[in-house]
Order: structure tokens, then sequence, then C-alpha cells
């Protein structure tokens, strides 16, 4: 099935346009998700309350407000609201082209897929080439739904990619978080590279592998609609508390591991594959 695009939007750059479509990356409908219902099964509304007196409060006539103090509260007409946001011109203006390397991962929020509009194949496929021969990306703003968005503009194959990204007062610095300052012995370095090698592969093969627990779900789900059978759920592996004390013999133990599970030493007879 073809994908269908969200929205469209112009990539422009010095007195370049180029129209596009953008597209969601994710596949949502595949998703396991859950309804809260009253004990006789019928689906249950939200309802808002007035903190102070627990009165209901309708949904229309609810206000904006934040929050600079505690329990103090600046509110906002919607009209003051709508003033304040980012006028939507659907336009993506790039402002530098940066090594794309240099971009922290920490900073990528949301993707979205583009693909070139009505008049916009040979442009797109220009920005693309230019992009992949330079190794560079489009950092620019993108306005949308009332808020101004820093995005990154990057090539994947023939195609072009958006990043939505945080903006820098957004992302924790990692220095905040303690980080290992334990020496690190020749040894210990040559038997972790040796193990990482053993697992090591050559590219990222998602196909490789699957949500468990959402299929497991998936699955119970046709079973309860189709025998209303009731589900067992599965005892909890017991935790032997042990701790690794002797890295050593830890990662020694890794890699004669994997040696052995690339050899087929180890594994059972019944689940040896025949030559």
């Amino acid at each position: 099935m073809a994908a269908r695009p969200l929205s469209s939007a112009t990539i422009s750059f010095g007195l370049v346009s180029i129209p596009c479509q953008l597209y969601s990356s994710a596949e949502t409908t595949k998703k396991v998700s859950f309804n809260f219902l009253s004990p006789d099964g019928k689906r249950v509304k939200q309802q808002y309350v007035d903190s102070a007196t627990e009165a209901p409060v309708n949904r229309a006539d609810l206000i904006k407000g934040y929050q600079f103090a505690k329990d103090k509260f600046v509110t906002f007409s919607p009209d003051e609201l709508k003033a304040l946001e980012a006028q939507a011109t659907q336009t993506i203006a790039i402002e530098e082209f940066v090594p794309l390397d240099k971009v922290e991962r920490a900073y990528i929020g949301k993707t979205y897929y583009m693909g070139p509009d009505k008049g916009g194949a040979k442009a797109y496929a220009l920005l693309g080439a230019a992009m992949r021969k330079t190794e560079r990306a489009a950092l620019g703003r993108y306005a949308a739904r009332g808020k101004q968005y820093l995005v990154l503009v990057r090539t994947v194959g023939q195609r072009l990619v958006m990043e939505q990204l945080h903006y820098q007062h957004e992302v924790r610095d990692i220095a905040e978080v303690p980080a290992g300052d334990d020496e690190v012995s020749d040894a210990e370095l040559g038997l972790a590279v040796q193990f990482i090698d053993q697992l090591g592969a050559e590219e990222f093969d998602p196909s490789k592998y699957r949500d468990e627990v959402g299929d497991r779900m998936l699955e119970a789900i046709e079973k309860k609609i189709s025998e209303g059978s009731k589900i067992e759920a599965a005892l909890p592996e017991q935790d032997t508390g042990a701790a690794v004390i002797d890295i050593m013999r830890a990662l020694k133990a890794s890699v004669q591991g994997s040696a052995d599970s690339e050899s087929g030493q180890g594994v059972p007879e019944a689940g040896r594959k025949s030559a």
C-alpha cells in the first residue's frame, strides 16, 4: 500500500524552493492500546473537576494558565494565545548546512519522511545528491500547528527525511550524568573488543528483531476474542542475586560462550543442524 502524506511543506534556501510532502515514518496502527472501562464493560469518560471544590467543570469553560509559582497562575485567553503562536507557513527555511556526524543524537525527536510534490522532483533530487556528496545535512526552522520547530533535513539513500530536533534548553547536559572513571587494563580491553567482534554485524538489520511482548498481547487478544479464555501470567524468573565481581572472568566466559555458539559446541544434539 502506498504511503499517504500527512501534509505538505516547501524546503526553501536561497532562491530555491522545493515543494514536498511529509509522511509519517512510524506505523502506529499495529500498536496495542487498551481503553479504560467500567466494571460492567462500558467505556468511561474523562471528567475535569475543580481541585478546590471538586465540582465538575465543563470542557467549554476551561481556560489555560501558566504556573509561575506554587498554586499561582497567569491566564491567557484563546485570542492572546493565538497571537503568540507561530504563523504556519509550511516552509522549511534552511539556515545552514552542517556535517551530519556533528549532530548529537540526543537532539533528535520525531522523524518524518519527505517525498517530492508536483514540480519538485528535479530540485528534490539535486538537493539530495548535493548533501550526499558533501556529507552535510540542512538545518532550518519549520512552523506548524502554532509552534516553531528546529529541524534537520538529511538523506536516506535517494530520499530525504526531516528530523524534528529538540532545542538546546530541552536537552539535558550529559555532563550531569556520572561516568565510570575506573582504570581499564589492556587485557580487559582486548577481551571486551574480542567479544564485540564476535557479536559484530556489518549493518543494522531491524528485521531480526520483533516486539515479543506486543506479539504476545496480540495473540492473547485474538485468543480472548475467539475463545474467551483466561490469560495466565508466567512465573517471573528468580533473581539469584549473583554479582559480577571478576570482570576478566566474566569477559572470558562471554567470549568462550559466544565462540561455542558459533562452532555449535554446547548445543544439544537435537538442536544442531545437520551438515
